[in-house]
């Protein structure tokens, strides 16, 4: 069995306290084999908010893939921007933008989707959908094949359609073709996981709420994702774990099977 746990949008910088310490006895439970951190690790880009949120994943013992978000590229800072977007980012969590995880059970294949000409938007452009595709094609039966970006592959909310990743419609089915089970993704600060309709084979986005921050949306508390996958069985599940602020942990809230009896 493979244990995978997702954080996403933890915006250091607006953490709580009691929160990061819940998330960190949690992790420390999983004991996963790879912790997928997709993107805005913090609030403005600031060096400091970047070692406190490696600071953070350091105290969780597994392999880390890390890709940046919309508020990882410096805001305020225009030169910065422009010049050196991702600086921080590199300092704290190293010089690939596009890291990638392997084991014979799993292909995890990191995507930045940001751009420093946008202020928010996120895009995928055909360079990246061909080299993820062909990186796909190569797995292993064994392997389920997870791509992670930052923004959604796909929304479930009209409201939530001008945040859905630019390109998303050529990603999704050159990287179904190719074999992708799941991709991860972020930004919105809702967790919800789907089907992606009319593609060659079963596909799922799994979506991640705040990890630690507080800026949640009303009604949603903060959350992570664990996704664990059986290569033996050919299972494959995503469970939602909420914080409950009245006990102080994150408690499991839903288990959501996948289909992805077709991965060959």
């Amino acid at each position: 069995m493979s244990v995978v746990l997702q954080i996403s949008d933890p915006h250091f910088g607006t953490e709580v306290p009691e929160v990061v310490e819940a998330l960190a006895r949690l992790a420390s439970a999983l004991r996963p084999d790879l912790v997928v951190l997709s993107g805005d690790i913090t609030q403005r880009a600031r060096a400091e908010q970047f070692e406190a949120a490696r600071a953070f994943m350091d105290r969780i013992e597994a392999p880390l893939l890390a890709v940046p978000g919309n508020h990882d590229i410096p805001l305020m800072n225009l030169w910065g921007r422009i010049v050196q977007p991702y600086a921080d980012h590199c300092a704290s969590f190293g010089q690939a933008l596009e890291p990638q995880f392997e084991t014979p059970e799993l292909l995890v294949l990191g995507v930045n989707t940001t751009r420093a000409r946008r202020h928010k938007n996120g895009e995928v452009d055909a360079t990246q959908v061909r080299r993820v595709g062909d990186r796909l094609s190569r797995a292993s039966g064994h392997q389920l094949r997870v791509v992670v970006v930052h923004q959604p592959i796909e929304v479930k909310r009209p409201q939530d359609e001008p945040d859905r990743l630019i390109g998303h419609a050529a990603a999704q089915h050159a990287w179904a073709v190719a074999g992708a089970d799941i991709v991860m993704g972020g930004h919105i600060h809702l967790p919800y996981v789907m089907a992606l309709p009319g593609l060659a084979r079963p596909m799922w986005a799994v979506q991640a709420g705040t990890a630690v921050s507080n800026r949640v949306r009303r009604g949603v508390p903060n959350s992570v994702n664990v996704l664990r996958w059986s290569a033996a069985q050919k299972q494959c599940a995503v469970e939602q774990w909420d914080h409950v602020a009245a006990r102080g942990a994150f408690e499991l809230q839903l288990t959501t099977p996948l289909d992805v009896s077709r991965a060959t």
